[in-house]
């Protein structure tokens, strides 16, 4: 995730948050209870890659329906899109904790008809609400730490709302882990989130406005009062004075004239620098998106039944490893992106995201062509539990295995009890046929994804590989670009736009995901996000500065001396060492 900007942070303001939660507490409580948002857009954008499993299980019309199953997952995306649209609207007009509120009734409410739900349909409402929370936290909760914090630790604190959304991911798939064995599995996987956002709603109730906020809008005096708990009695006078000039500086920055979203818009595309400079923010944001990684994030157990793992406990299990590893990157990319660099740090993590990708691509190439045959007295053995579409084909004799998943929807392979890569049955999709399979006797196993392998295990372990090359650079060098890239005036509309691209794009690929799988085959797809990678590869040699130590002042005398039908040249690259 993948979503979420976070800003630098070094060792020294890490130490510091450690020794103000012992002078003044407040701060690490108004931190660690604004950044429970972050955990819960991590919890809700990662639970339901495993929760899909057992959904797909309780409802015939999501097993054999693509668009449904696809479903499912994007429209907690398309509302994420909306929420994020709107979150910092609301955030301006009612207050940064208010927004933090309505996006916790929205997390509170969503979790709870998903935990309910009659229906699919039903489920997807929910989803909807659950991405309206999300995209409202998004925006919200890393704003209202970032100015309710001292500054010489407000990195140290924003990146850990950064920590908590993959920290959230990796959280959900333990919760997955922990209900696979349990009645009403799915409904808890997803409902047990209504705890941490009825807690966080609780928690905020306690906590001030951002002081920035209400000094905006002409409330001085409770700023004050908030800025009197943040900081040392000696330093108040100095926060007030500089939060003063700061807000003045902005209020001159944003002009007389027409302050609307769409005039800002306007005058950001109508700018060359800005134009530059959106360019290279919406390019490496979208690029984000189309290597495939939310596609990872969301269908990770799916994934790994399309490598031979029949199990959904099994699948959840080794899923663990992909947003464990998110998590740990995170951690390496605050260590290491001061040091090597924004654009070096996506050169190479594209590098390895290539070739991941590729080669994942080559080991489901090969457990196709390998894939069981179907074996005719096996099947017959089924009755009337037999894939109808097996039955009527003239040359049925040639199925494997992938031929039977490939026929119809209404398809799934039961594999042979003696031996899982010896020839199986290919049977029809349902819960009688499932019941035989496992009552055969030896060890068959029932399979709607994919096929028994012996090249599964390496297929995961290209896929924690790509979580590695991915999660340090591309994960979230991006949004750091997008901090520095844009001139203040612009920041926080060049900002949003990015943000938005980010999350249309992330829509498209989950959206489409499953649908390509099917159309073309899981070897293929992950072909496509490589050529989509290597093409993300190119924009970013060609179009991406590098801002490392660079001022924003630099930064923005670089895009003007920019010609964009050049590639960067060397001393630019490198930017300021």
């Amino acid at each position: 995730m993948v979503e979420g900007a976070i800003q630098k942070a070094n060792k020294a303001e890490f130490l510091d948050i450690f020794r103000l939660g012992k002078s003044r507490p407040f701060i690490l409580r108004l931190a660690v209870s604004a950044g429970i948002g972050g955990f819960l857009f991590g919890y809700d954008t990662g639970v339901i890659g495993g929760a899909l499993l057992y959904i797909r299980d309780d409802f015939k019309e999501v097993q054999t329906n693509t668009s449904l199953k696809e479903a499912i997952v994007s429209t907690a995306v398309a509302g994420a899109i909306v929420g994020a649209a709107i979150g910092g609207w609301l955030s301006d007009k009612l207050g940064r904790k208010r927004s933090i509120l309505i996006a916790d009734v929205l997390f509170f409410l969503g979790a709870l008809l998903m935990a309910i739900a009659p229906t699919p349909a039903v489920i997807i409402a929910g989803r909807v609400l659950v991405g309206l929370g999300v995209g409202m936290a998004s925006m919200t909760a890393p704003l209202y730490i970032s100015e309710a914090s001292p500054a010489r630790i407000r990195g140290a604190l924003v990146s850990f709302n950064g920590l908590l959304i993959t920290g959230g991911q990796f959280i959900a798939y333990l919760i997955n882990l922990g209900f696979t064995n349990v009645r009403g599995t799915w409904r808890w996987m997803l409902g047990i989130a209504i705890f941490p956002a009825l807690f966080q709603f609780l928690l905020m109730l306690y906590l001030p406005e951002s002081p920035r906020w209400l000094y905006r809008k002409g409330k001085k005096d409770e700023a004050v009062a908030i800025l009197k708990k943040l900081y040392p009695a000696e330093e108040v006078e100095e926060e007030v004075e500089s939060l003063r000039s700061s807000v003045e500086a902005e209020i001159a920055l944003e002009g007389p004239g027409d302050t609307s979203v769409f005039a800002k818009i306007k005058d950001a595309w109508g700018t060359s620098v800005v134009r530059k400079g959106l360019a290279a923010g919406i390019g490496v944001q979208v690029f984000q998106q189309l290597v495939g990684i939310n596609t990872v994030m969301y269908y990770s157990p799916t994934i790994v039944q399309f490598a031979g793992i029949a199990s959904n406990s099994t699948a959840i299990a080794l899923s663990l490893i992909t947003s464990g590893l998110n998590a740990i990157g995170s951690i390496v990319s605050m260590g290491s992106v001061d040091k090597y660099g924004r654009k070096k740090l996506m050169v190479i993590s594209m590098v390895g995201i290539i070739a991941c990708l590729c080669s994942l691509a080559i080991m489901f190439k090969v457990s196709d062509a390998h894939a069981p045959k179907i074996d005719g007295f096996q099947t017959a053995r089924f009755g009337n539990g037999t894939c109808p579409a097996y039955l009527k084909a003239p040359s049925a004799s040639t199925w494997s295995c992938r031929s039977c998943l490939d026929a119809s929807a209404e398809c799934a392979y039961c594999s042979n009890p003696g031996n899982p890569y010896q020839p199986g049955a290919c049977v029809s999709i349902g819960s009688d046929a499932k019941l035989m399979c496992h009552n055969k006797g030896g060890k068959s196993e029932y399979f709607t994804e994919g096929c028994p392998s012996k090249a599964g295990m390496v297929a995961i372990l290209f896929l924690a590989l790509y979580i590695i090359c991915y999660s340090p650079g591309m994960g979230t060098a991006p949004w750091i670009v997008n901090s520095e890239i844009y001139p203040l005036r612009h920041r926080g509309i060049g900002g949003g736009m990015a943000a938005m691209a980010n999350w249309t794009s992330n829509l498209i690929v989950s959206q489409t995901f499953l649908t390509l799988t099917k159309a073309v085959g899981s070897a293929y797809t992950f072909l496509i996000f490589a050529g989509f990678s290597t093409v993300g590869l190119v924009y970013i040699i060609w179009i991406v500065p590098e801002t490392k130590g660079l001022s924003f002042e630099e930064v923005e005398q670089m895009l003007e001396e920019r010609n964009m039908l050049q590639p960067w040249k060397k001393k630019q690259i490198e930017g300021k060492q």
